[in-house]
């Protein structure tokens, strides 16, 4: 008997307890708080998917499935990537902004007590 069909229920319970996890991180990612707990649960989405199919590739015998894990690892590393330039670049002007308005608070201020 071959390991993998010895396991093959184990692999099964896997998916699904991973398949929860999944919701759980998309939950998470629409509702986080703050735009880094999004991010950080879009890339753990990307992760738990990508040990999905490889398990499916270990309970199909499939080994082309094990090339999409592969693919999807690097467009799950490049949406990282992209949202974290995203996120780094509103912030910047985010902070820019709150900048402005202190200034001009500041500059009315001094204007009004003379």
């Amino acid at each position: 008997m071959e390991l993998v069909q010895q396991y093959s229920g184990v692999f099964h319970i896997l998916i699904v307890i991973l398949a929860l996890l999944t919701i759980l991180c998309l939950i998470r990612a629409v509702k986080g708080p703050t735009i880094a707990d999004r991010l950080v649960a879009v890339n753990m989405m990307g992760t738990i998917v990508m040990v999905i199919i490889a398990i499916l590739a270990l309970l199909m015998r499939e080994d082309y499935l094990v090339d999409i894990c592969l693919i999807y690892a690097m467009i799950s590393f490049l949406a990282v990537v992209v949202l974290t330039k995203v996120y780094t670049g509103v912030y910047i002007e985010y902070r820019e902004l709150q900048e402005k308005r202190r200034r001009r608070k500041k500059d009315t201020g001094e204007d009004q007590a003379l």
